[in-house]
């Protein structure tokens, strides 16, 4: 992956590069698609305010001369504690759909958690991610059996564990898409709402009695309550998050409700989050607060849409660099040195927006890329 990404290093020095890019290569109904959330947006601009909502406390005269910046997955080692977030129409940003990001993912040693909504399906993914670590996430279109049948492909096919998303029993209103009368093409084709709207704490249970041996992940967790319950249906993994914003409006950001879900938790399962993390600063954040694996999305698709397979390789040179540094100023060697002293509650300082992580993508200057 070295080399690819080498090959487009002049072209990308930092990682809003990508987004402005990205933003001059998708249509504007992919664009919006890609950067907009549900009604007022809150959700997602509250993601924001809640990772600059801490600060750090570095400690110094520690030897940092050698860092290692490698992560977990399920305690596995993997190259980051990041994933890719599984996002719909892939094919949007990428002819390949999702297989550029696929192979870029195992280069690097991330995991890739793959959409059942997202180009060019479930089998080819896990071709394209051959020799890394993969997760499949359904949205429920059918009825049990229905997902069972999918549970057996993806196990067949070699994911590493199967994801339920919870947080969709009814499809928002994106109203950037809506004003625009833009439709996007897997939604004209989905059917089946009825089933995600059906889906119950009983279907987890049936789930896990039928396929004890794969890890289960629950994504959309939003508060202590339901992480608890969970753990008690036997659940592997609590994912904490909000669909980038994009389902219930007015909600808290993801970093906010970290916290209070790793602690209901109790280490009976491991907690991944997502939700506006953009910057290797974001990633050790979210880490120190308690979280196994940072969940990103429209980071990665602004790499996609910029240059493929060769932007999303570059991207997570850059990023592997940000989060290098970051651990290395706050006197730590490893991820498994953080713990939450690291941090300190502030009040943010820059407003949120879904690009105030990159506080140079909107200048005029023409020094700035």
């Amino acid at each position: 992956m070295s080399n690819l990404a080498d090959s487009i290093e002049g072209q990308f020095l930092t990682l809003h590069e990508f987004v402005k890019e990205a933003k001059g290569r998708l249509s504007p109904g992919n664009w919006d698609y890609l950067v907009g959330a549900t009604e007022t947006e809150t959700t997602m601009l509250r993601n924001r305010a809640a990772i600059d909502a801490w600060a750090f406390r570095p400690r110094v005269l520690r030897d940092v001369s050698r860092i290692d910046v490698s992560g977990r997955f399920l305690g596995r080692p993997i190259g980051l504690p990041v994933m890719f977030a599984p996002v719909g129409g892939l094919e949007n940003f990428d002819p390949e759909g999702g297989a550029p990001a696929a192979r870029a993912a195992a280069a690097h040693r991330v995991p890739i958690m793959v959409s059942s909504v997202s180009m060019p399906g479930l089998e080819p993914m896990a071709k394209a991610a051959e020799g890394g670590i993969k997760v499949f996430q359904l949205y429920v279109r059918g009825d049990f059996a229905w997902i069972e049948d999918i549970t057996r492909r993806a196990i067949d096919a070699g994911y590493d564990a199967f994801c339920l998303t919870v947080d969709t029993a009814i499809y928002s209103r994106r109203e950037r898409d809506i004003a625009k009368r833009f439709v996007k093409p897997w939604r004209a084709r989905a059917t089946g709402q009825h089933f995600q709207a059906a889906l119950n704490w009983e279907d987890v249970k049936r789930w896990k009695d039928r396929f004890p041996a794969t890890p289960l992940v629950l994504k959309g967790i939003a508060t202590a309550e339901d992480a608890v319950i969970a753990c008690e249906h036997g659940v592997e993994v609590v994912y904490v998050s909000n669909h980038g914003g994009r389902q219930l409006d007015h909600g808290r950001g993801a970093l906010a409700v970290l916290p209070e879900v790793v602690k209901a938790v109790e280490g009976r399962a491991k907690v991944w989050v997502d939700g506006g993390f953009a910057r290797g600063s974001d990633v050790v954040k979210a880490v120190a607060l308690g979280a196994e694996l940072v969940g990103l999305g429209r980071l990665y698709c602004y790499a996609l849409a910029a240059a493929g397979e060769a932007g999303v390789a570059r991207m997570l040179q850059i990023l592997e660099s940000e989060i290098h540094e970051v651990l290395g100023l706050l006197g730590v060697t490893a991820f498994g040195q953080l713990d939450g002293s690291y941090l300190h509650p502030v009040a943010p300082i820059v407003p949120p927006h879904v690009h105030s992580a990159f506080p140079l993508t909107n200048l005029s200057d023409p020094g700035y890329r």
